[in-house]
């Protein structure tokens, strides 16, 4: 699969966010991606609908929210409408999480499964056919600078492998830079989240065609 880069706005200047959003776009990123926190499920707090709404009329790059809160059946809908492209939560904060898969497909969204450093693969085999990508949490979500935890890569490579020839994509967030990019492609994964290594770099496109070549 092409590898996909996608910035995360959670490392942005948010005093400047339609400037940082047009300038990934402009350095070559493929997808947007938006951390939604409620200081519950994870210990931060960011943002909701009303700001993916300002971010869609900002940018037509498809939009990637990983929901980390605890009822994302209340906040799907709201989301879709917000206009998002890809949209994963974390399957213990809901028991009718296939229900959830199906409503997110049916109406022309991409859905994902969020996997914690924490969370066992176990129960992936029995929902691959109800969903378009594995969200890997290669940090511990809730903040973003964290460093690269070393193990996410195995992780990665035994998703690739349980996913078998099905065309589901491998999704990466946190600690990524060139050399944890290389390992997770390595690995078997094509979108790369990126957000403090972006935002911080003084070259937006040097630094997203590196992660995209390395």
């Amino acid at each position: 699969m092409t590898c996909k880069i996608a910035p995360s706005i959670l490392s942005a200047n948010f005093l400047h966010l339609e400037d940082e959003i047009r300038a990934v776009e402009k350095a070559g990123a493929d997808i947007l991606h938006l951390d939604i926190m409620d200081g519950h499920f994870v210990p931060n707090l960011t943002f909701g609908p009303g700001l993916v709404k300002q971010v869609r009329r900002t940018t037509n790059l498809p939009l990637d929210a990983h929901l980390m809160i605890t009822n994302p059946a209340d906040f799907i809908d709201k989301f879709i409408d917000a206009g998002v492209n890809y949209l994963s939560f974390h399957i213990e904060t809901d028991s009718n999480y296939k229900e959830l898969f199906r409503k997110i497909r049916k109406q022309n969204v991409k859905v994902g499964i969020a996997i914690n450093p924490e969370t066992s693969l176990a129960g992936l085999s029995s929902v691959l056919d109800e969903i378009d990508y594995v969200l890997i949490m290669s940090v511990h979500p809730g903040f973003g600078g964290q460093s690269y935890i070393y193990d996410s890569a195995e992780k990665a490579r035994e998703t690739r492998d349980i996913i078998g020839n099905r065309n589901i994509e491998i999704e990466i967030d946190g600690g990524i830079n060139f050399e944890t990019a290389k390992l997770s492609k390595e690995a078997g994964v094509n979108i790369l989240v990126a957000g403090s290594f972006i935002f911080k770099s003084e070259d937006y496109q040097y630094t997203i065609q590196g992660l995209r070549n390395v």
